[in-house]
């Protein structure tokens, strides 16, 4: 058993350099990490909010040394003009009065609460420590969670099902009809060389984008919630590989993996847009579990017993597909 196990292991890592599976994965990794280090971070650093005083009485006398002092409202006006995310306060008619651009409705809030506090710096709380993560690491973990969770998802299963089309055109399955070996080698040869290379492409995405400090503290939960996802999505492949005729009708299913499956994870995990329905979402529970293990979050006992089961029920019925496929073949 152990060597026809070894032996379709070695075919099907074949069969995935000779369809340019791993050359994929490689052009990915280079393509996100480019993104994450030469683009999102440099994107994402956001100067602070200057504020600008404007005080012609001086009666604003606790106002923090980070107020910056104008002369006129026309010089506050020209500096606003030059600086867009900056804040103006106009104490000119004794109450204070807010000046600044106009953006997105929560920031703009965000930005004026600041603003008054500077004024009075004493009174203000302390501010609430929410995590030992610089802005520059939890930018980080949050885009490498996500490139991840959309490689293996999305990127991924589509390398995966084309693979395993082509396979089933060469007539890999008949072969596999007639073999003395234990048929469910066959599937368990598939979902190891998957894993293996899913489990790689975290463990360099992680490092590369994350540090190698930070990385390898987050690095075993992580690759936990990859091999969940990994099996999960190689199950499915091959459940479309025996299903359907031919890649084709596959492309329906993926529209709807990648578009109605993992865009409402997305928009609810990352965005203001939260859906109500999103917590009977399996991809949703999936993706946060994902991204819990990157900011070491815990993850409820219940989740990893839910996802076992749908890993089970996945493999009993892509093995079901596969033996009434065998029994057609031969």
């Amino acid at each position: 058993m152990g060597k026809s196990f070894c032996a379709l292991f070695k075919k099907d890592c074949r069969m995935l350099v000779s369809g340019k599976f791993f050359l994929m994965a490689l052009g990915f990794l280079v393509l996100y990490t480019a993104y994450v280090n030469l683009g999102y971070i440099r994107f994402m650093q956001m100067p602070p909010y200057n504020v600008y005083l404007y005080d012609p009485t001086g009666i604003q006398t606790e106002k923090s040394p980070l107020v910056q002092i104008v002369s006129s409202m026309e010089a506050m006006d020209a500096v606003l003009l030059s600086d867009a995310n900056g804040v103006g306060l106009d104490a000119s008619a004794g109450e204070v009065r807010v000046v600044l651009y106009k953006g997105a409705e929560h920031v703009d809030r965000h930005r004026a609460d600041y603003a008054l506090s500077l004024l009075e710096p004493s009174a203000s709380p302390a501010p609430e420590v929410l995590g030992t993560n610089t802005p520059e690491q939890k930018a980080r973990k949050e885009i490498t969670c996500e490139l991840l969770f959309f490689e293996l998802a999305a990127v991924g299963f589509l390398g995966i099902a084309a693979v395993l089309f082509k396979e089933k055109g060469m007539g890999v399955i008949r072969v596999h009809a007639i073999l003395p070996v234990r048929k469910d080698l066959f599937l368990l040869s598939k979902l190891a060389v998957f894993l293996l290379s899913d489990l790689a492409f975290a463990v360099l995405l992680t490092l590369l984008n994350v540090g190698l400090n930070d990385g390898a503290a987050v690095l075993p939960a992580v690759l936990l919630q990859t091999a969940i996802l990994s099996l999960m999505m190689a199950l499915v492949g091959l459940l479309c590989a025996l299903l359907l005729k031919d890649f084709r009708q596959f492309t329906l299913a993926y529209l709807v993996i990648a578009i109605f499956a993992a865009t409402p994870v997305f928009l609810s995990a990352n965005t203001s847009i939260k859906l109500d329905w999103i917590g009977y979402h399996p991809f949703y529970h999936v993706y946060m579990g994902l991204k819990n293990a990157y900011f070491g979050t815990d993850i409820s006992p219940a989740y990893y017993a839910g996802a076992a089961g749908v890993i089970a029920l996945l493999f009993l019925v892509v093995r079901l597909a596969f033996h009434r496929e065998i029994g057609k073949e031969g």
